[in-house]
């Protein structure tokens, strides 16, 4: 029978992060794509902002991107139906996405924070995490960078950040996520404990609304409820998954800070303005989103193995569909090759198409990955 792990068998749970010895910093763009609006029309300041799709009046299709703290007071939240967000306020300003521009502003935000450390690690387009172990003797020099990396930030992009320091990634982004918006919160190991016990769970990255209601089942509500929860009953309740959460909240997911290609995916997806039945608008919109996709996979040089689509027809019915293939490509030609090929399932449906997505998974960054031609492998 395997030996579970206990936190007896480590001492103490802050003796076990001490002896880590990792400070691990976050730093996360405030409201990044509303805050780039907001720069660039300083008349939006103040006012609630959202940026996503043409709400049309509240008959609108596709969802929130992103929205200001002002927008949020009127509980507009990322991934809202964009016709929800206009119904909650209508007087918001509404702002359609401009990408090009938050990728600029992005590149010049990981430039900065590349300086303070070798070891830094892409976790989306406005967040990184940098590797302070042997950039700094304790947390007092990390709170210094910290401060500096703000105020750079700030002077270059004119847009604020927060940071967050502490022995673990999850812990760190706690800690950025606790002192919103332009703040900085450094959690020494002998304080990890009391600083997140009387934290709801959905703190935790990985559990959000919709996890929480099956821990809340069980009855556990804070990171302390599962501080207290053994790891055989977390094993029992959520299976593996439990195993994971559990590891996290004792500081024990060791995971180190890595360069981007640990992101499992990069995908996009687009809600039509209206349904359409002709494969051809979904194909080129396909298209149009892979377009975009590869721009960032070339210049990051990033490769993937697997290609999906998504398509959701009215009634809200939703299917996914994916192919790998046995090396690391990165080419529009093969990947659109892939993506007809399992869009043909579909071809005589009668539904209307509401969503179209497409997806790169199994991605790998390799200057030197081997470009094989997928004719040998698929058949279209």
């Amino acid at each position: 029978m395997p030996v579970s792990l206990s936190i007896n068998s480590i001492t103490s749970f802050s003796s076990y992060l001490e002896k880590m010895k990792r400070i691990i910093l976050h730093v996360d763009l405030d409201c990044f794509f509303a805050a780039i609006e907001v720069r660039d029309n300083p008349l939006y300041k103040g006012l609630p902002l959202v940026v996503g799709a043409d709400p049309k009046r509240g008959k609108g299709r596709g969802v929130v991107s992103t929205c200001s703290y002002e927008a949020r007071e009127y509980g507009i939240h990322s991934g809202m139906p964009i016709s929800k967000a206009y119904r909650l306020c209508p007087d918001a300003v509404f702002v359609l996405p401009n990408f090009d521009k938050y990728l600029e502003a992005s590149e010049q935000f990981f430039r900065i924070i590349q300086k303070y450390s070798s070891v830094c690690q892409e976790a989306g387009i406005d967040e990184g995490y940098l590797d302070l172990t042997d950039v700094c003797a304790d947390y007092d020099e990390s709170r210094n960078i910290a401060e500096r990396i703000r105020q750079e930030v700030y002077d270059t992009l004119d847009i604020t950040c927060s940071v967050g320091c502490a022995p673990t990634k999850p812990f760190a982004k706690i800690a950025s996520e606790h002192n919103k918006p332009n703040g900085i919160t450094i959690i020494e190991p002998e304080n990890v404990k009391s600083f997140v016990e009387d934290m709801d769970i959905t703190k935790i990255p990985g559990v959000g609304r919709n996890t929480k209601k099956y821990y809340n089942e069980k009855g556990i509500y804070t990171i302390g409820d599962l501080l207290n929860t053994p790891l055989p009953k977390m094993l029992e309740l959520f299976g593996k998954y439990g195993r994971m959460i559990w590891e996290i909240v004792h500081g024990m997911n060791n995971n180190p800070v890595g360069d981007f290609y640990v992101r499992k995916s990069i995908g996009k997806s687009r809600t039509f303005n209206q349904d359409t039945a002709d494969i051809k608008d979904v194909l080129k919109t396909l298209e149009t989103l892979s377009a975009r996709i590869h721009e960032y996979l070339r210049e990051h040089k990033i490769f993937y193995k697997t290609v999906g689509i998504t398509i959701r027809f009215e009634g809200f019915e939703t299917f996914t569909r994916s192919k790998s293939v046995p090396y690391p490509i990165q080419n529009e030609q093969q990947a659109m090759e892939i993506a007809f090929g399992l869009l043909r399932e579909f071809l005589n449906e009668r539904r209307k198409a509401r969503l179209t997505g497409i997806r790169f998974s199994n991605l790998q960054k390799n200057e030197t990955t081997r470009q094989t031609t997928l004719l040998n492998y698929i058949e279209v």
